[in-house]
């Protein structure tokens, strides 16, 4: 009878919901999807370093609201690198959690390209106090540029380093990459076209400073990341490519459709 039991209130429930869906009583973006394909990138990954997908962090202390939780489900992709653990001049770690297969030769300009970029932060006030406002983790994009201006660079990383986060010790709202911080691009390509490190750029120039009008620029990888520069400790949820939205879980990275 447990059985049977079981079964029928199987049934029941998968029916309810497949009512509420038609019904539209379910939003599509609260339908997770989900993404296999993600993971620590070793190598790009020095020192030992954590990128873990983790519950929380829920808080901090006397934090009520949505801030007191990650933005998506109940999860996030919790970092932690330190300034001085290596033998390797500059001594800090680096840690790289991307995804190597679903972004491949997708464009980084035009219409399908990278339109939409960002995330939310769990910031501390220690992180604040170990390297400043703008100690933060970043979003990079493995790709090559294709530059007329530099036709042997086939490979650059593409950098987004966010503003300060506007609150600390909770969780922040959308930090949109698209109209805040800065974005550069390693190597020979970041020379070329001026949105180098000492000089990035924001997002409307370095798109423009990308389309020099030789082949159009492709993706290889992308990654959240933090390095090598100072401590950081907290995390990473929601992030935004696009259309998608990726929401780190202990359980795995869901996809959400962007609304």
């Amino acid at each position: 009878m447990n059985a049977r039991f079981g079964m029928k209130r199987t049934v029941v429930f998968g029916v309810t919901a497949l009512i509420s869906i038609a019904a539209g009583v379910v939003p599509a973006s609260a339908l997770p999807g989900s993404s296999h394909h993600w993971g620590v990138i070793t190598r790009h990954t020095i020192g030992s370093p954590v990128a873990a997908l983790r519950d929380g962090p829920y808080g901090s202390f006397g934090v009520t609201g949505t801030a007191a939780r990650p933005p998506y489900g109940r999860g996030s992709l919790g970092i932690e690198v330190a300034d001085r653990s290596t033998s390797l001049t500059p001594p800090s770690e680096k840690v790289s959690f991307g995804n190597e297969v679903d972004f491949y030769g997708k464009p980084v300009l035009g219409a399908t390209g990278l339109n939409q970029v960002g995330f939310h932060v769990f910031q501390t006030g220690e992180n604040v106090s170990y390297g400043g406002p703008t100690n933060m983790p970043n979003v990079t994009f493995e790709i090559n540029p294709n530059l007329t201006a530099a036709p042997a660079t086939a490979y650059s990383s593409l950098v987004w380093l966010p503003a300060a986060s506007p609150v600390t010790n909770r969780w922040s709202g959308y930090l949109d990459a698209t109209t805040t911080g800065t974005w550069f691009l390693t190597g020979n390509a970041g020379t070329v076209t001026g949105c180098s490190l000492t000089t990035p750029c924001a997002f409307p120039q370095l798109k423009i400073a990308l389309n020099d009008g030789g082949a159009q620029p492709t993706i290889y990888t992308a990654a959240v990341g933090k390095g090598r520069d100072n401590m950081w400790i907290g995390a990473v949820d929601g992030l935004r490519i696009n259309g998608t939205i990726y929401d780190f879980e202990a359980s795995g990275v869901k996809t959400r459709r962007a609304t």
